[in-house]
């Protein structure tokens, strides 16, 4: 995990077989909406607002891709912990 003041952040490959897609777009978006600040999902260098389907979705993260899940906020570390399980485990598939 990495930290860079108050930002944290964990890198993770997308395992699943069929790589992030609505469905998995949309859980990650249900997991992060209570969060207290920013939850971001960054590829390649480009960044996406976790809470937003479109926006995950626009990474087009097949199996293998290497995805960093970013937090703003120390708060949100609960959310960061969950994200990472969850894109381990394959979004349960």
């Amino acid at each position: 995990m990495e930290n860079t003041g108050k930002k944290l952040s964990k890198n993770v490959v997308i395992v699943n077989t069929l790589g992030l897609h609505a469905r998995t777009a949309a859980q990650i978006a249900k997991s992060v909406q209570n969060r207290k600040s920013s939850v971001w999902i960054v590829k390649d260098g480009v960044k996406a607002d976790a809470s937003s389907i479109v926006d995950v979705l626009t990474l087009a993260c097949e199996k293998g891709s290497q995805i960093t899940i970013r937090i703003d906020d120390r708060s949100d570390l609960e959310i960061l912990h969950h994200l990472t399980k969850l894109v381990e485990s394959g979004f349960g598939e």
